[in-house]
């Protein structure tokens, strides 16, 4: 199984079917605060649809065509952080990321992209990490501000999340660019 020690208070683990009925509960409680900014939750209503998730993405893990975590902070799980698609072709990945609101604010986020991004340019060799966000989540724009990403345009429309359609800017980093903690 992958695991990968971000620091000594955060850990990234592969997201196993084991996993499900603890982060379906996290998705469950925080249902109307995760609408604001992913388009799934709504198609994530049992166990049972958390776990076959899992089941896919331990599939593309496999296939080496992504990475799905948990972030645990301090032995205690607080979010997600995925290598969502490779493309292999072009060395290239998109992650995306989402955090407990009861940890916002504390770095933890930031700390985990820093520990995604080295996996990517570091084990998998990647060229390229991109992230897309929506415009008007600050939150996670920041923390693509914030690691020296570049801000390589915005997508017009670019999802639907539920009853409106929501524009991405999109942020990409080159590996030669990546100034990790071990440089």
């Amino acid at each position: 199984m992958f695991y990968y020690e971000v620091d000594n208070e955060i850990q990234l683990k592969l997201i196993t079917q084991n996993d499900a009925e603890e982060i379906f509960a996290f998705i469950d409680r925080s249902r109307s605060y995760l609408r604001g900014w992913l388009g799934w939750v709504d198609n994530t209503k049992t166990v049972e649809d958390t776990r076959a998730f899992a089941a896919m993405n331990l599939e593309k893990f496999a296939k080496r065509e992504g990475l799905d975590t948990a972030i645990f902070y301090k032995g205690q799980f607080v979010g997600k952080i995925s290598i969502n698609t490779i493309n292999w072709s072009l060395k290239k990945c998109e992650i995306g990321y989402f955090l407990d609101e009861k940890f916002q604010g504390e770095g933890i986020m930031t700390r985990a992209v820093k520990g995604i991004i080295d996996i990517a340019f570091h084990e998998y060799k990647l060229q390229k990490v991109e992230i897309h966000a929506a415009v008007d989540n600050k939150k996670s724009r920041h923390i693509a501000e914030r690691l020296s990403f570049m801000h390589e345009g915005t997508i017009r429309q670019a999802e639907w999340l539920y009853d409106h359609y929501v524009d991405h800017a999109v942020y990409g980093l080159m590996a030669e660019d990546w100034v990790g903690e071990d440089k």
